[in-house]
């Protein structure tokens, strides 16, 4: 038991099968939604990571406040203010902001992909170590596309990002409440 959580019982679930669809469905419903519009999925994406850095930026500005010691309020209160600002710029320039975090999508895929890529062969010979660098092989490959396209694909790519994920995630729970219901 990790952190005082509960593992879930097949007996748990299986009496609230119903909301695992529904939930289900919704996320399903939303992921077709955000394949059919990329450009307002990826606009949305942008709103919700602004909101957050807004928000984030926002309360580590009232820490600063609260850290004693003059040198450290200064670092809080400096790191709160560009989450701020950077929260700011996703309302304001929506279209650019999605160009940044497309181009630091990119990266952040060629680095993880190299990184598990070079576990896999640290992991050799163990059985499974061939799925661990193909599938870091692959998130490589994803991130030098998205690099090559970009920037205009960021139109569209953290939309497309959404999408895929409502879609298996609601895929997931109705595959957990047929299972369940069964």
């Amino acid at each position: 038991m990790a952190f005082g959580m509960q593992t879930p019982h097949a007996e748990h679930v299986r009496g609230k099968w119903g909301w695992f669809l529904t939930l289900g469905i919704l996320m399903l419903v939303f992921g077709i939604v955000a394949f059919l519009n990329l450009f307002l999925a990826t606009v949305a994406s942008v709103f919700y990571i602004g909101a957050m850095m807004f928000a984030g930026g926002a309360f580590q500005l009232v820490h600063a406040f609260q850290v004693k010691g003059w040198s450290e309020a200064i670092y809080w209160g400096l790191s709160g203010l560009l989450y701020t600002i950077a929260g700011i710029l996703a309302f304001w320039n929506p279209a650019l902001t999605a160009v940044i975090l497309t181009l630091f999508m990119a990266v952040a895929l060629v680095i993880a992909g190299a990184v598990r890529t070079w576990v896999g062969f640290r992991m050799r010979p163990m059985r499974g170590s061939g799925w661990v660098i193909f599938g870091g092989i692959v998130t490589i490959i994803a991130g030098v596309i998205i690099a090559i396209g970009w920037p205009v694909n960021s139109l569209w790519i953290l939309g497309l990002f959404l999408a895929v994920d409502l879609t298996l995630q609601g895929w997931a729970m109705i595959a957990v409440a047929m299972a369940a219901r069964g």
